[in-house]
Order: C-alpha cells, then sequence, then structure tokens
C-alpha cells in the first residue's frame, strides 16, 4: 500500500516537472518570437521611414531644382558662377580682387530675393474688343490686374505676347482688393493671324538677376483681313448677262428666246405661240437658247517665284479678296482656288490644290488671312489645270498673279480651261500704269495699285 502510494507521488512529481518544463520552453519561444516580429517591426518601421524621408528629400530636390531653372535668369547664372569659382579661388590664393568679386556676386543675389515676394496674388484678365480687323489697324485690348489677397503687392510687370513682339505693361504698388487697368496696344498692319497671349506676371530685380513668371492660359487670337475695295455689282466682270450667259444649245423652256418651230408631240402647250399659229394655221411653239448661271471661279497664285515682292504678293490676296466679297454679296456661285504646299521630291507625281470656303464673307476672309506663298506651290498654269476639272460650269475665271509672269505664260492661260470660259489675268505690278489688253483670249488686267482694279472693272463694264 505504501509501495502503492509512492509510485503515484512519484508519477506526479515527474508530470509536474515535465509539465513545467512544457510552460518554461513555450515562454521561452513566445519570448523568441515576440523579440523577432519587434525586430521585423522596427526593421519595417525605418524602412518606411528612410521611404518617407527620402521621398520628401527627391521631392524638395526637384522642387528647388525646378525653382532654381524657373528663377535664375541667363545674367543671373554669369552671376552664380561667378560667385561659385571666383571666391573660392580668391579665399584659397589669396587674391583679393577675385574675393571682393565674389563677394559682390553674392550680395547681387541677396539683394534680388527680396524683388521675388508677391505677384502670385494676382489676377488678370486681358480683352480684345474684337476678333477680326483689317490690315492697316490697331487695336486696343484691355488689361486688368486685381489684387485678390489680403496683403499689400509689391510694384510688379506683366507681360503680354503680341505675336512674335512682347508688350511690357508696368503695375504698381496694390492695396487688397485693387484694380489696376492698362490699355495695349495691339497694331495689326499686316494680313495675318495673331495671337495675344498668354498674359505673365513677372517679379524681377532691376539688374534681372532672378525673375518669377507665372503665366495665365487665356490666348486671344486676332484675324487681320486683306485690304479689300467694294466692287459695284455691275462690274463684276465681263459677263454680259448678270443672269447667265447664253449658249448655243437649244432647248424647249428657258428664258433666252431663240426661234419659233411647228409643234411637236410632247411639246408643252403653254409654249405654243398663238400669233403664229393664227397665221399658218399650224400649231407652233417657242424654241429657246439654254442659259446657264455665271459660276465665277478666282485662282490665286502662291508659287513665290511668279511674284517679284511681298507687296505685290498682298494685293493679289486683297484682289481675290475683293472679287470674292462682291461675288458672295451678289449671290453668284463661287470658287476660290489655290495650291496646296508639294515637298520637292514628289512634286512631278503629285499634284493638288484647295478650295477656300465661300459659305461668307468672314469665312472667305479668314481663309485669306492665313495664306501664304511658298517654293513649293505649283505653278498657276497647273493650278489652272485642276480648277478647271474639280470646279464645274465655270463660265469665267479670274487667275491673280504677280509681275513675274511674262506675256507667253499669260497667254497660255485661257488654254487651260473650257474653251467656253472667260479667263481674267489680274496683274499685280506696283511698278505699271493700270491698263486692260487682249493677249491670245486672254483679259489682262495690270493694276499697280488695288483701286485700279475697281476702276478698271467698272470702266469695262460701262
Amino acid at each position: 500500500m505504501s509501495f502503492h502510494t509512492e509510485s503515484r507521488r512519484s508519477q506526479t512529481s515527474n508530470l509536474a516537472r515535465t509539465s513545467t518544463q512544457t510552460r518554461s520552453a513555450t515562454h521561452t519561444r513566445y519570448s523568441t518570437t515576440r523579440t523577432n516580429q519587434s525586430t521585423t517591426l522596427t526593421l519595417v518601421g525605418a524602412v518606411v521611414l528612410w521611404m518617407r524621408v527620402s521621398r520628401i528629400v527627391r521631392n524638395g530636390a526637384r522642387v528647388s531644382v525646378e525653382w532654381v531653372g524657373e528663377t535664375v535668369t541667363p545674367a543671373g547664372w554669369v552671376v552664380v558662377a561667378t560667385a561659385i569659382v571666383l571666391l573660392p579661388l580668391g579665399l584659397v590664393f589669396g587674391w583679393t580682387e577675385l574675393i571682393v568679386t565674389g563677394c559682390v556676386a553674392v550680395a547681387l543675389i541677396l539683394i534680388s530675393l527680396p524683388f521675388l515676394a508677391g505677384g502670385r496674388a494676382y489676377s488678370v484678365d486681358f480683352v480684345l474688343p474684337v476678333d477680326r480687323v483689317v490690315a492697316g489697324s490697331e487695336v486696343l485690348g484691355t488689361l486688368t490686374v486685381t489684387n485678390v489677397s489680403k496683403r499689400l503687392e509689391l510694384p510688379g510687370r506683366v507681360d503680354v505676347p503680341i505675336g512674335k513682339g512682347l508688350a511690357d505693361v508696368y503695375v504698381p504698388l496694390l492695396r487688397s482688393g485693387q484694380v489696376h487697368e492698362e490699355h495695349v496696344r495691339v497694331p495689326a498692319y499686316r494680313r495675318g493671324v495673331i495671337d495675344v497671349g498668354p498674359v505673365t506676371t513677372v517679379r524681377s530685380d532691376p539688374l534681372g538677376v532672378l525673375g518669377r513668371e507665372v503665366a495665365w492660359a487665356d490666348v486671344n487670337r486676332l484675324f487681320v483681313h486683306p485690304v479689300t475695295v467694294s466692287i459695284p455689282s455691275t462690274s463684276a466682270g465681263f459677263v454680259r448677262d448678270l443672269e447667265g450667259n447664253p449658249t448655243s444649245d437649244i432647248v424647249d423652256s428657258d428664258i433666252s428666246f431663240h426661234a419659233i418651230r411647228e409643234y411637236a408631240p410632247g411639246d408643252g402647250q403653254r409654249h405654243i405661240h398663238w400669233k403664229s399659229t393664227a397665221k399658218t394655221g399650224k400649231l407652233m411653239v417657242r424654241q429657246f437658247e439654254e442659259s446657264r448661271r455665271s459660276r465665277l471661279a478666282i485662282v490665286l497664285s502662291l508659287n513665290d517665284a511668279e511674284y517679284a515682292s511681298e507687296d505685290e504678293f498682298e494685293m493679289a490676296v486683297s484682289a481675290a479678296g475683293s472679287l470674292g466679297v462682291r461675288a458672295i454679296r451678289d449671290g453668284r456661285d463661287l470658287a476660290v482656288v489655290a495650291s496646296e504646299e508639294i515637298p520637292d521630291i514628289v512634286r512631278k507625281s503629285i499634284r493638288s490644290v484647295r478650295s477656300l470656303s465661300v459659305v461668307s464673307t468672314r469665312t472667305l476672309l479668314d481663309d485669306l488671312t492665313a495664306i501664304e506663298t511658298s517654293s513649293h506651290a505649283m505653278h498657276i498654269e497647273d493650278v489652272c489645270v485642276l480648277a478647271a476639272q474639280v470646279v464645274p460650269d465655270i463660265s469665267i475665271a479670274f487667275v491673280i498673279c504677280g509681275s513675274a509672269m511674262t506675256a507667253r505664260r499669260l497667254q497660255v492661260l485661257t488654254l487651260k480651261f473650257a474653251g467656253n470660259v472667260q479667263v481674267v489675268a489680274v496683274l499685280c505690278n506696283p511698278n505699271e500704269q493700270p491698263s486692260f489688253r487682249d493677249l491670245a483670249g486672254t483679259s489682262v488686267l495690270t493694276i499697280g495699285v488695288l483701286d485700279d482694279l475697281q476702276s478698271l472693272l467698272s470702266r469695262r463694264a460701262a
């Protein structure tokens, strides 16, 4: 009995020791796991912190580099290079001149910094009263600068790009909410498209060492139309009948009366000529000549070799605009054709023309505004050939070119169109007197100024 009791006690003691050892081992493993997890979390936190710090440093460096690149002007880079190079050299070698020069450069940089303050609190608005003008005029744009901040804004400058030029506008000291208005003159002396803007506010020191710019997105586009003259509708060319040209084609119904013939089955009763029927005792009907509505084609030369100067080309564009505007206002069928720009490598194999918009006088003048000469444009003879193909039922064609066109080239222009097309060449030559002549079927109007076109057409119509 005693033996069994001792045995149970020994087993219980062994189980207790085993349990204690197991708990101790489990606690040791748990402690080790927690230590490992803590170490891992520490490393992860350090990596995350390092990534955040490096990102902040990279962003700061990028912003700093961008700021320096946008702020330091070319003159400023010279000053910065002087400070970086000459000052250390002077200190190393003890050269007083270099030290003084380097110190002056540093002083210039430090003095320039206060001039960059402010400028971002501006609200800038630029308005053009019109978007289309005639060449030779001026437009006054209105620039409005408002201080939208709650503090004073130091004096500054606003740059207004006008085409390839630049207008500087001085902005005085502005209190909070104060508005400064300035008129900017936009010269529109020559035909073309002028982009005004984007307006840029500029902060810079007097020496131009440092400068900061803030650009506004608005861009105003100004169309400078070519100068045109008013051509009376009765002088619209050499068209004998403003309603249409009679042809030799005989039809049963039209406007131009031709003759009377005997009635044939199928003729309309409304064309029976009763007086002739009463005289002859047979039904007689009227015959007519087919009338064709006049279709006007304007062919403009764009090859720079066909003009002696820029003034000649401007006169040619104005002549084309004057004729086109008159035709549109008269309600005529109109086509305005010019050459496309063709590269030299494919000039022998490809020919192409473009038709300008004739929906309204505004769209036509807009297209003429942007048109320019080119050495890659086709010769006017080739343009006439394609114009005759793409424009149907041409009755009269105005071919506008420069003084470089010879008499022989003018003569063959009439051969580029159909036989029933009347060809009028408008030769722009400021060195010649206005005149009219006929060259082998081609009517040639020579104009020295744009007003000559009006007088010559009026004289021919009379």
